[in-house]
């Protein structure tokens, strides 16, 4: 697919344009955040029944890798949004399709914070349920139109979901993502002091919830939604990885052919050089190779309303690791072709190169996580992870 074929085409120049100011200023321009809601791309993983355009997931993957080439940081909240999207649609089921559809059609932008720190508990209050707590790494919070939120109900003792309104009393976004990774992401962390939902609108959240959505006799708006966010989470991420290394990658081979080394010798002309940006394309190969398989073996399950197993879910999980180092080993080859000199040129590089760095560090795509659920299910042992 060309780069004009793209739902964001027209967008990506805006993104870039202001990428190194979001840097340095740890929030996304007015200009970006308002063309990325304006965009259809908001409505690319909700399906037709939702006011969506059901795109697929290797649609949504090549639009997340030109974003990512452009600003990995707009890429990630939009990734944010679209996979996040997904699970909500799958946790609040066909009862709450009317109130997802006015949600989408309005380019509404959602969010899901719910890292490690999290804790929210819920009171009822006549017709509402009042938050209260704290809900962890928020991607994209600031710039969100809704957050889902787990919550332990009053007295209860399974958790419980839904989404809550950011624009209202008792909502507030401390901005304490001070990584030097991803900076304009808007990681923050949401805190809850008597924020209110509708107790209507309110439903179950399983412990083991990609189980639960592939139990056939659980409805749900789409058989698209049995395929767990994680699963499709990750290899987007793969995906937006290859879309930034490629960048930084043209970038360099652009900007190589001028610099002059030490005791003048042409950087292009030496043999490192080639044999580096070589192997470096080589990886980036691999890992979008890799990537677009695993996309496409998921549209295929799909179109064919199949609904995924564990192997199928592992795999996608695989794939990304796989992917995302292969993308850090092109990384390093680039680093060590751009030297010194590169270093000093400009920050662009840099910016990218600390990008990166967060991408397998996700808690969903980290290896060390993914890697010991596949081992145990080589091994015929239960799965103990929620996700």
């Amino acid at each position: 697919m060309q780069t004009e074929e793209l739902e964001v085409a027209h967008i990506l120049d805006v993104i870039a344009r202001h990428a190194a100011a979001a840097d340095r200023s740890r929030s996304l321009a007015t200009d970006v955040v308002s063309a990325v809601r304006a965009n259809d791309i908001m409505r690319f993983s909700a399906t037709a029944e939702l006011g969506g355009l059901n795109a697929s997931i290797v649609r949504i993957a090549r639009e997340l890798e030109a974003v990512s080439g452009a600003c990995a940081s707009t890429a990630w909240v939009l990734w944010n949004h679209l996979c996040t999207f997904h699970l909500f649609a799958g946790l609040l089921g066909p009862d709450n399709a009317g109130w997802l559809r006015r949600i989408v059609e309005s380019h509404g932008w959602v969010c899901f914070p719910a890292g490690a720190s999290t804790g929210v508990s819920g009171s009822r209050d006549g017709d509402t349920v009042r938050l209260t707590g704290k809900a962890a790494f928020g991607s994209g919070a600031r710039y969100a139109d809704f957050a889902g939120v787990s919550f332990m109900p009053e007295g209860e003792q399974t958790p419980a979901f839904c989404l809550v309104e950011l624009d209202q009393p008792g909502v507030n976004i401390d901005p304490d993502w001070v990584a030097m990774s991803l900076r304009a992401s808007a990681t923050d962390t949401v805190h809850y002091d008597g924020a209110r939902i509708d107790a209507d609108r309110v439903v179950d959240f399983p412990f083991m919830y990609r189980v639960a959505f592939r139990d056939p006799d659980r409805k749900m708006i789409s058989p698209r939604y049995r395929e767990d966010w994680v699963g499709l989470s990750d290899i987007w991420l793969g995906a937006m990885a290859t879309g930034l290394v490629q960048a930084a990658l043209d970038e360099l081979t652009g900007g190589v052919k001028d610099r002059i080394a030490i005791m003048g010798v042409k950087v292009a002309e030496r043999p490192s050089v080639h044999l580096n940006l070589g192997q470096a394309q080589v990886y980036l190969n691999a890992a979008r190779s890799t990537i677009y398989t695993a996309c496409h073996v998921t549209d295929e399950r799909i179109e064919s309303a199949i609904t995924p197993g564990e192997s199928d879910y592992l795999d996608q999980l695989g794939a990304a690791v796989a992917a995302l180092q292969l993308c850090s080993q092109a990384l390093q080859l680039l680093q060590r072709v751009n030297g010194g000199n590169g270093l000093r040129e400009g920050p662009e590089f840099e910016r990218r190169v600390r990008d990166v760095q967060a991408m397998p560090l996700h808690i969903n795509a980290h290896q060390d996580r993914v890697n010991e659920q596949i081992g145990r299910h080589l091994l015929g042992l239960p799965g103990d992870n929620p996700f």
